[in-house]
């Protein structure tokens, strides 16, 4: 990871200006692997920018420019959700490094840290993820990210390894 140039993350409410955007994302090959195809993936999106949504869509900033997109959803907030046996007030984020040029350079561990502490500060006790057992890279950022695994499980969305970080974690990339 880049350790010489410290970036500032923003995270912004999705707007309908960005779906174009999030659209051409969605179809970049190291997105589509992991992500629903665009079409679906903009309506479902889209869908998340109701006010009344369970999910909530951001789009991911450094020093100014898009590079990502994020969702967090309280798991309690879903009657059917594959994960509530987890504590009360957990939120699980999805997410996505957009522009292919950023990949792998580090941005992933750092935006998620820096969102997980925001949720942490706002009083949430738990932050779950929930890779495909074979999305190595997304594995290894969110371990960098301060995650551990605690289980593997298989639902509606298919295989994959839960992971969780606690309020009580301290972790830092400065």
């Amino acid at each position: 990871m880049p350790s010489e140039t410290a970036h500032v993350y923003d995270f912004r409410p999705v707007e309908p200006a960005d779906l174009a955007r999030l659209g051409a994302w969605l179809a970049e090959p190291h997105v589509a692997r992991w992500w629903s195809d665009p079409a679906t993936g903009i309506a479902t999106i889209e869908a998340h920018t109701a006010p009344e949504d369970s999910v909530e869509p951001f789009l991911v900033l450094t020093d100014g420019r898009p590079i990502g997109y994020l969702q967090s959803y309280r798991i309690d907030a879903e009657e059917d959700h594959p994960y509530r046996d987890q504590p009360p007030g957990t939120v699980g984020i999805d997410q996505f490094i957009g522009e292919a040029d950023l990949v792998g350079r580090g941005h992933g561990p750092r935006f998620i840290d820096d969102f997980v502490r925001r949720l942490f500060e706002s009083g949430v006790p738990r932050v779950l993820v929930d890779p495909a057992p074979d999305n190595t890279a997304a594995i290894r950022a969110y371990d960098k990210a301060g995650f551990r695994a605690i289980d593997r499980r298989t639902s509606i969305y298919g295989p994959a390894i839960l992971m969780v970080r606690d309020r009580e974690h301290r972790m830092s990339f400065q």
